[in-house]
């Protein structure tokens, strides 16, 4: 199992209102390469920017300045019920400024509704889609009801991941049904002896509740109510930092579908997933795609009285670059951006005349009213095993058939800390597809649009072909 320290699809970044721009042209960035004032945000992807990328998943350690990525919005109980309804909730990222009123979801992918529950599709040759939550969870616990995909190289993911590359983890390869992997990092550090499994029936054919239970003090595996797993923070002590390497920081609930399998990933990758993805499965041939399926997700706050885990206020933010849960700050900081031009230091930037600070509707990327911004939307030119759930692939090793589950995967976080895998092979590299082979396109999985390099799809109904052909598909199941 790897670190999933990035969020990709492979997609180019949009400039907004003036079409694509080469990965190439993008500054990278990482713990010893800061942003650039110019493009201050270091984005999940490893990569500088402002708008989006200074959003959810910006890395205030790797950014131009602490302040310079968005305060993230405090934690909230809620239960997101994920039928025909919630989908109005799920936002794509080219139109979301940080308002967590306005979405509950920020998506990139095709999200579909199915029997009033959500899909996460990944179609052929694609690299799957990814749901992040608007709002973070800095201790507590989160549930999620779910089935997931099948097939070798298939990989459904279900994680906490923070802006400082905290993570704990659910995995499930297609290949072994009848296993839950579970692992957990601190800020991206590539430890691969942190995994274990917990046995349970067909994950595929049988709805199963996983839940993570995490306080200061431990964290905890569950398997419909029954606990399969528990870590001590005491027992993460590391002598040489001089630190608990544990997870503590406000974290975003990731839930993920992605090709462990793809031909572009590393070795390592690929042998922990299961072997090479089939691209003409069954699944493929019947539906148009893979899916996981998830139904209702439910999100109880820790709610501490002081911190750390508290959410009294709107928003979280670092007071160090030291990124530990004594340097969260819970505040009354805004989070909403204006523009997509706006960044944590600048929030007004772009706004247009005679209209009240993040209005998706007149600051939406590719709009009319869009700016000109570079690299506002992220996303473009990293490794198509970048998702939750995903290394950046640039170190081979064993199967992780073991109960150590390493598979040789690497981290963006540690020494690099970088977003993009060097030497990598990149999805969509000059424009916005979800292709991982030759850019050709999002595969069988019906027809997309393009918002200025970031995909878009009908969630209530995608094309016409997919509904079709992954509702009769889905009906013999």
């Amino acid at each position: 199992m790897r670190s999933t320290t990035v969020l990709t699809l492979g997609a180019a970044t949009a400039l907004l209102g003036a079409g694509n721009v080469l990965a190439d042209d993008i500054p990278t960035c990482s713990l010893d390469k800061k942003c650039p004032e110019s493009a201050p945000c270091c984005s999940q992807y490893g990569q500088c920017g402002v708008g989006a990328y200074c959003l959810g998943g910006c890395d205030p350690r790797m950014s131009f300045s602490l302040d310079s990525c968005v305060p993230a919005p405090v934690c909230q109980d809620k239960t997101y019920k994920m039928d025909k309804a919630s989908m109005s909730k799920i936002v794509d990222i080219s139109e979301y400024l940080g308002d967590p009123s306005k979405a509950d979801w920020v998506s990139q992918g095709e999200p579909l509704s199915y029997n009033d529950n959500t899909l996460l599709t990944m179609p052929k040759n694609s690299v799957g889609t990814v749901l992040a939550s608007t709002t973070y969870m800095w201790y507590g616990s989160v549930k999620a009801r779910l089935k997931t995909s099948r097939g070798r190289g298939v990989v459904t993911a279900f994680i906490l991941m923070s802006d400082v590359k905290d993570e704990i983890d659910y995995e499930f390869v297609g290949s072994e049904l009848t296993t839950a992997q579970t692992n957990y990092y601190f800020q991206g550090i590539p430890t691969y002896a942190n995994s274990g499994n917990i046995s349970v029936t067909d994950t595929y054919s049988n709805w199963h509740e996983y839940e993570i239970r995490w306080t200061p003090d431990q964290i905890q595996w569950l398997v419909d109510g029954q606990v399969g797993r528990t870590k001590l923070k005491s027992e993460t002590w590391n002598a040489t930092a001089n630190q608990w390497d544990f997870p503590q920081t406000p974290s975003r609930v990731q839930l993920s579908i992605w090709p462990g399998g793809a031909a572009s990933n590393a070795q390592g990758t690929i042998d922990w997933a299961g072997g090479a993805i089939q691209w003409d499965s069954e699944d493929i041939k019947n539906y148009g795609y893979y899916f996981a399926t998830f139904g209702e997700i439910t999100v109880q706050c820790y709610d501490a009285k002081s911190p750390p885990g508290t959410n009294k206020g709107t928003s979280y933010y670092y007071n160090s670059y030291r990124a530990t849960n004594d340097t969260v700050v819970d505040s009354d900081k805004p989070t909403v951006l204006a523009s997509f031009q706006g960044t944590g230091t600048d929030m007004d930037a772009g706004k247009p005349s005679g209209t009240k600070g993040g209005s998706a509707s007149a600051t939406k990327a590719g709009g009319s009213k869009g700016t000109s911004a570079p690299n506002s939307i992220p996303g473009a030119g990293a490794a198509p095993n970048q998702v939750p759930g995903g290394g950046s692939g640039s170190v081979s090793g064993g199967s992780g058939s073991s109960s150590s589950g390493s598979d040789g995967g690497s981290s963006a976080g540690g020494d690099s800390g970088s977003g993009a895998s060097s030497g990598s092979s990149a999805c969509g590299m000059n424009g916005f597809s979800q292709s991982c082979d030759d850019g050709s396109g999002s595969g069988s999985g019906g027809s997309s649009t393009k918002n200025n390099g970031v995909k878009t799809r009908d969630v209530q109904g995608a094309s016409a072909l997919a509904a079709v052909v992954g509702i009769v598909g889905l009906m013999v199941l």
